[in-house]
């Protein structure tokens, strides 16, 4: 269980070294190139009672349940560990959740439908929603969807759906704080990237170690202020 969580964070770390050259909202995941269905109405899902801290950081898009499966998908793709930040730690729930009432508006769909097809998934497999199951069922969750076995998916297909999550997980994690994830810089410092510094020295350009400056600054630090 411990070398599967650390090779899943050892491969969205090695995605990072690109993320946060220039992440953002921006990139449309190659699942949006598939053709879209008519859209059908959000089904009922069951009652699920979610963790407080799964379900900090939503309420733009997700409702409750929603929300819960997000956290817990995002957990397990980018786990955290003691002294190294994970998906909930940065608020990549958060991130996606804002996303999707933004630039991935037309994604609202996709992740309604990918969801309840999840939880059907799991119904079927489990006997239980994703959120329910312990580390060991949910990786296998997530290898049924990633290897695209994961049954009761039509559209999107459950590798569309992981592939989507798993970027969207990605940029959470390492795009600019302003974007809704990325809390308290969690992110860049686990790649050491310091931000868009206004001024290095000459030392820090021509040092090929990380840079030690203690000062991380993002987009929100250049934000007009609102008059009181």
């Amino acid at each position: 269980m411990i070398e599967l969580d650390e090779a899943r964070r050892a491969f969205l770390l090695r995605a990072a070294l690109a993320a946060v050259a220039g992440a953002g909202i921006g990139t449309v995941p190659e699942s949006l190139a598939q053709a879209q269905p008519t859209q059908h109405q959000h089904s009922a899902q069951p009652a699920v009672h979610p963790h407080p801290s799964s379900a900090r950081g939503f309420g733009a898009f997700f409702n409750d349940d929603d929300a819960a499966t997000v956290a817990a998908l995002t957990e397990r793709l980018m786990p955290g560990a003691p002294g190294k930040p994970g998906a909930l730690d940065a608020g990549v729930l958060n991130y996606i959740d804002l996303a999707l009432v933004g630039a991935y508006f037309d994604m609202q769909d996709f992740y309604r439908r990918g969801l309840n097809s999840l939880e059907a998934y799991c119904q079927k497999t489990h006997k239980e929603s994703f959120v329910k199951l312990g580390d060991a069922r949910q990786n296998e969750v997530i290898a049924a969807l990633a290897n695209g076995k994961a049954t009761e998916f039509d559209w999107p297909r459950p590798q569309a759906f992981f592939n989507t999550l798993r970027t969207h997980t990605v940029e959470g994690m390492f795009a600019d704080p302003i974007h809704g994830g990325n809390k308290d810089f969690a992110g860049w410092r686990l790649v050491d990237f310091p931000g868009a510094h206004p001024v290095f020295s000459q030392a820090d350009m021509l040092s090929k170690n990380a840079f030690a400056g203690d000062q991380y600054i993002g987009l929100q630090s250049r934000a007009p202020r609102r008059r009181a």
